[in-house]
């Protein structure tokens, strides 16, 4: 979550859906919220009866829609030019909240003369390098400051190019810890008056100015009436008495520039005042119930539990050199050594001592690009032998399913764990590929375990979900047969392997001496969930459950396997299982679950406060500074250290917590400020920038020499073919815009729901949704078949013509949408072609996240074609199109840039 992370120094929500109903606006965009999340929209229907404006931005119109008070279609994969709009309306418009924007963001320091911005450089910052396509960011640091590039500074993902099974590796790009900007030292010099040239407000307003209504209509296909009138609510719902909230989900996060989105909805709330306010911020929403946990407490590769970056190989040798950045910064990333040791010791025990540096060198380290696609090329090019699949159904339920298939066709083995058998588990048996006569079974040579899974219902555990709220679910039902819960798999797996190694086998100790002591019940010896919730939260010395992360210690006094989860467990009581109602407590309903951190629901609710502690407003007060208790008190906890007065100044050599001020509300931020200008820390930009998705039909209007994100990942393969966009030779070959959404009826990639009856029936089939415009200009027609051609694949549905998707006018130009949803699959009770075998691998840089959201297609009336014809089918569109394995790779638009 760099996006919320850099901005305002933690990667989650900053708001809670209860307290969407103190919001006079909500702004929903890049998420269907009715449909994705229907328990959480009662507090946005909430809101409007209270007399809020409900305002839905997409390409569709959905239920959310239907219950807002104004649907604005745009084109899928220009939100950015609509929110930088925004932000040029409310500076040139002076509708900023100044107060707040000068006290509690770095609009007023000053970045090096050296910097120059896209408006110089055609659509690049200063120190692109067009050969590999990254960013040197010394020239986006203040002036009197400099900047690691990220937390810790643990500083890349891939080590420099060298020769590795025949093949160059890909140059290095910075490691992101997605919580929190990245330290720098010194004093920045700065100028409240908002007036110095390079001050950040000045830069943003330079940035931003040619992100006008009228471009907006050229680039998202908004009417400028329609936008001013967005533009008016924001601003009137904005300020001392008012808030608007923000709402998204992934709807923003899967594109080429995701980040960057969020990045830009980031810096519109700032400069409206409307973060660690009741009714404002900006809300996260997550696809399912434990999303939020999961970075949490991380499936990432490159993070360690509470967003601690994963050591690197080549610059992290002992616990020094990874904490030494972080111990001279301000904030609270300053303590990153109690941190770091504590979840040492939970991990190790007692072997885990000063003396060997708390077993630190007994942790993985980086030594590149360990996601989920350079894993996959990996499988196909032979480097990786056998594979864990858990939760997951990448056979049709990843970008470029295809490419996934092969993958796992070139494994040795495959373990797949799920509740019903998916197609990861049968791609070998009756997978595409085996129709096409690109695979045989016979030459398979993957062995595949298929371990049934018990559900959510047969075991005990928590969720964390979006509002970074952690609740605990009780086991229903025992499962039933073979089924086992994960915790019971990955427990009894670790049991199991530290039987079979030897006890005085040196290279084996990290295994050996991990703690794996948990308690066991019942027949088949389930793990206790509660014990290693227990464990997560941590103990002191004496054995004693730790109530708050600021106990915790670096001399290796306490354990505890998460920080910012530390007090899940306070008084030996799990808080995540609290259930109060909410007529027996207040609004904020502080003993519903339990939120991290320190069960705070409204981060940087300092910010809520003027300078002086007082609030902003009467209406809109959340905490504020009590002079005769000497202490910040209010709805929630506050999100500061409580007894800090507001005139308190650091001396200028303080570090850590010590370091902030009693005006500077984001104590994760090395100078306790929300960003509006990123001087280091993303690999793509300072500011949010428009560009095309990686395939587009449209040229990028604003900025024409730079036509996608210039530091994108990209993997040109056979496999993995792009298309040509906008003004390129053969882009006329997909002329229209797809965009992939999910049903309230289904469940991700179907996994869980297109084997149950009921849900099937709901929605019986795969469909493609379009406007009656495009279904006359092809010749479609309602209910009967489609097919949908990419450069990868080509998938058929049912055709369902709908108002509901608008065609968009650009200029002169009409571009038509396709809705597409995302949940089939061959196997199940209802069963069709999958969305992602037509979409590419294309990366935002900073979290590896895919480009599923926006693409260039065609549509054609009827079924695909069968068997070997639908390979030829496909082969020919490449053909028309030029397409070869450069097309759309290119950093620059224009090679000849020498990286400016």
């Amino acid at each position: 979550m760099p996006g919320l992370g850099t901005s305002f120094g933690r990667g989650g929500a900053t708001t809670f859906q209860q307290d969407l109903a103190n919001a006079d606006c909500i702004l929903i965009q890049g998420s269907n919220m009715a449909e994705a999340h229907p328990v959480g929209f009662q507090w946005v229907m909430e809101a409007k009866r209270r007399g809020a404006t409900i305002i839905h931005v997409d390409p569709r119109f959905t239920r959310t829609s239907a219950l807002a008070h104004r649907h604005v279609a745009l084109r899928a994969g220009s939100d950015i030019a609509f929110l930088g709009a925004l932000i040029n309306h409310v500076l040139t418009n002076d509708a900023y909240f100044r107060d707040y924007v000068v006290a509690y963001t770095n609009a007023s320091m000053i970045v090096g003369e050296d910097f120059r911005d896209t408006e110089d450089l055609d659509g690049v910052f200063s120190g692109f390098d067009a050969e590999v396509g990254s960013y040197d960011t010394t020239t986006w640091q203040y002036e009197g400051s400099t900047a690691v590039p990220s937390v810790g500074g643990h500083g890349l993902e891939t080590a420099p190019p060298t020769k590795l099974h025949g093949r160059e590796r890909e140059t290095s790009r910075p490691e992101r810890a997605g919580a929190g900007g990245p330290v720098y030292h010194g004093v920045p010099e700065t100028d409240p008056t908002l007036q110095h040239p390079r001050c950040v407000f000045q830069l943003l307003k330079r940035h931003y100015a040619r992100y006008t209504p009228e471009m907006v209509e050229q680039v998202c296909g908004v009417p400028r009436e329609e936008f001013r009138w967005v533009a008016e609510q924001l601003v009137a719902n904005s300020g001392r008495e008012r808030t608007t909230a923000i709402a998204y989900a992934v709807g923003w996060t899967h594109h080429t520039v995701g980040v960057q989105y969020i990045r830009a909805a980031s810096i519109l709330q700032l400069l409206l005042g409307n973060i660690g306010r009741p009714g404002g911020g900006i809300l996260a929403l997550r696809g399912h119930a434990s999303i939020q946990g999961s970075t949490d407490i991380p499936t990432l590769f490159n993070l360690l539990p509470g967003y601690i970056p994963m050591p690197h190989a080549h610059v992290d040798f002992d616990l020094d050199s990874f904490v030494s950045q972080d111990e001279l910064s301000r904030g609270y990333w300053g303590n990153m050594r109690s941190y770091l040791v504590s979840l040492l010791k939970a991990w190790w025990g007692e072997h885990a001592t000063a003396d060997n540096d708390f077993c630190f060198d007994r942790l993985p380290r980086l030594t590149g690009d360990h996601g989920t696609f350079q894993t996959v090329i990996d499988q196909i090019e032979g480097r990786v032998k056998g594979y864990f699949v858990v939760g997951e159904n990448p056979a049709v339920g990843t970008a470029n399913a295809r490419q996934q298939r092969m993958g796992l066709a070139n494994l040795d083995w495959l373990v797949v764990r799920d509740l019903n058998l998916i197609e990861t588990a049968t791609f070998w048996r009756d997978g595409p590929e085996i129709e096409t006569g690109e695979m045989r079974t016979e030459d398979i040579g993957t062995e595949v375990f298929f371990l049934p899974a018990a559900a959510h219902t047969e075991k005990d555990g928590t969720f964390t979900n979006t509002q970074r709220l952690l609740q605990w679910h009780h086991k229903a039902v025992e499962p039933q047969g073979d089924q086992r819960s994960d915790l019971w798999f990955f427990y009894h797996l670790g049991r199991r392997l530290r039987e079979k190694l030897k006890p005085d086998g040196e290279r084996d100790r990290a295994l050996l001496d991990l703690t794996w002591d948990y308690p066991t019940e019942g027949d088949i010896d389930e793990p206790s969930a509660a014990a290693v919730l227990q464990e997560i939260n941590g103990f002191d010395s004496a054995g004693n459950p730790l109530s708050s992360y600021t106990q915790l210690r670096s001399d290796g006094s306490t354990r505890c396997g998460c920080w910012i989860y530390c007090g899940v467990f306070a008084d030996g009581i799990n808080q995540s299982a609290r259930r109060r109602p909410g007529r027996e407590q207040s609004w904020v309903a502080p003993e519903w679950g339990w939120a991290w951190p320190a069960n705070r629901r409204l981060l940087y609710n300092r910010a809520s406060a003027d300078t002086d502690g007082r609030p902003w407003s009467d209406r809109k007060a959340y905490v504020w500074w009590d002079r005769d208790l000497g202490e910040w008190t209010g709805h929630d906890i506050p999100d500061f250290d409580k007894a800090k007065r507001p005139d308190y100044v650091p001396d200028p050599d303080a570090t850590g917590p010590e370091g902030i001020a009693g005006t500077e509300p984001f104590i994760m931020q090395s100078d306790g400020r929300g960003w509006l200008y990123v001087p280091a820390g993303l690999v793509d930009g300072p500011m949010p920038t428009h560009y095309e998705p990686q395939e587009s039909p449209l040229e990028n209007r604003i900025h024409a020499a730079q036509q996608r994100n210039p530091a994108r990942q990209v993997y040109s393969r056979p496999e993995n073919r792009y298309q040509p966009s906008g003004a390129e030779p053969g882009s006329e070959v997909f002329p229209y815009v797809f965009t992939t959404f999910r049903l309230t009826e289904h469940h991700t990639a179907g996994g869980m729901s297109r084997w149950l009856a009921h849900l099937s029936e709901l929605a019986p089939a795969m469909f493609l949704e379009v406007s009656p415009e495009l279904a006359a200009e092809r010749g479609l027609r309602h209910l009967e078949w489609a097919t949908v051609v990419t450069a990868r694949s080509a998938i058929e549905g049912r055709v369902l013509v709908t108002s509901r998707m608008r065609s968009l006018r650009h200029g002169e130009r009409t571009i038509h949408q396709i809705g597409i949803p995302w949940h089939w699959g061959p196997n199940g009770l209802t069963a069709g072609d999958a969305a992602n075998e037509l979409i590419n691998v294309a990366l935002d840089p900073n979290v590896h996240i895919m480009d599923t959201k926006a693409g260039a297609c065609d549509i054609r009336p009827g079924r695909r074609p069968r068997g070997a014809a639908l390979v030829r089918y496909v082969e020919e569109y490449r053909r028309r199109a030029g397409i070869t394995e450069r097309t759309g790779t290119e950093h620059a638009d224009d090679p000849r840039r020498e990286g400016e």
